[in-house]
């Protein structure tokens, strides 16, 4: 029997098997992940906790029920509390420096899609970064690809990754949010998510018109709240990086290959199960030149197709009769 030679399905077989490996063997990048994940699940609802008390200073639980109580008596007009999840709180420097505000202003948003960056409102793609990298496991379980962006870093927008981006936000739910409303639109996983992050507020007005006084240990713990977020999103894009740069040897080395077996030894050497016979069985060129009882099966099929009526009848005779045995 002669060799197998390598074509270009089979080195997409390979790759692509050795790509499922990849993801799921345990490595420190995937520990560092993993454990970012774990970390984003802690530190989420005490520091909602924590703005809650913030909140609730700037907006008494008491002041909201009274200004409810009012829209009821009045409508419209007094339609004043509003619910959000994203806040601008602020802290004033002691000691300010010459070239520094006296007062420290950020934007901290609570949603799924909230920006970990210090500029405001999804200025960068962070939030879906975020998103993506935090529901990875419920995405890849719907044949998404949540990688797309750590794959595609530092690439312009293409429609490739534009297809998998907008996917990846229908599957999450997020339309986007509008510039007055955080969660006018959005449905399933992100309207969830978004609403065990809202407080009540006074004012109708955009978050970034009601600044929310808080004390500079406050705020530190806000932006180690962000930070967390952000360290997901390093951790994800260390670990694709990663699987990228492994693949990426691979491919070099398969296209230098000029047989299966060559193919075969690498996956072996690199402790993945890789069995010859099951890849060619899946391969219509290698069923075709290199496996002689199935080449031999598919030819025949190519003659004597046309079926008589006798044996449409007989067909259907034995496959009554096999149904009734079951």
């Amino acid at each position: 029997m002669s060799k197998i030679r390598m074509n270009t399905e089979l080195r997409n077989k390979i790759l692509n098997r050795y790509g499922d490996y990849a993801e799921k063997e345990i490595t420190q990048e995937s520990d560092n992940f993993n454990s970012a994940r774990e970390e984003v699940d802690l530190i989420y609802p005490s520091t909602f906790e924590l703005a809650r008390q913030v909140v609730e200073r700037s907006y008494p639980s008491e002041d909201v029920a009274t200004c409810r109580t009012l829209k009821q008596k009045y409508g419209d007009p007094l339609d004043v509390v509003a619910k959000d999840k994203c806040f601008h709180f602020s802290y004033a420097r002691e000691n300010p420096g010459e070239d520094e505000d006296k007062t420290v202003t950020e934007h901290f948003d609570f949603g799924l899609y909230g920006d970990t960056g210090t500029d405001n409102y999804n200025s960068s793609e962070s939030g879906k970064q975020f998103a993506y990298a935090y529901y990875r496991d419920e995405l890849k379980a719907q044949d998404l690809n949540p990688d797309i962006m750590a794959q595609q870093n530092g690439n312009d927008s293409n429609p490739h990754k534009t297809k998998h981006m907008d996917l990846n936000d229908k599957a999450l739910g997020y339309s986007g949010y509008s510039s007055y409303n955080s969660h006018d639109n959005n449905v399933g996983i992100a309207k969830d998510f978004d609403k065990q992050y809202e407080l009540d507020i006074i004012g109708t007005s955009h978050c970034r018109s009601r600044t929310i006084a808080c004390t500079q240990e406050e705020f530190l713990i806000f932006k180690m709240f962000k930070q967390a977020k952000a360290q997901l999103i390093v951790c994800h894009q260390k670990w694709i990086d990663s699987i990228e740069k492994q693949k990426q040897a691979m491919k070099t080395g398969l296209k230098a290959y000029r047989y299966l077996s060559e193919g075969i030894e690498l996956m072996t050497e690199l402790g993945v199960t890789c069995d010859e016979a099951e890849l060619i069985r899946t391969n219509s060129t290698g069923l075709v030149i290199y496996n002689p009882v199935n080449l031999a099966s598919m030819i025949k099929g190519m003659k004597n197709t046309t079926i008589t009526r006798e044996q449409k009848i007989a067909f259907r005779k034995q496959y009554e009769k096999e149904n009734s045995l079951n």
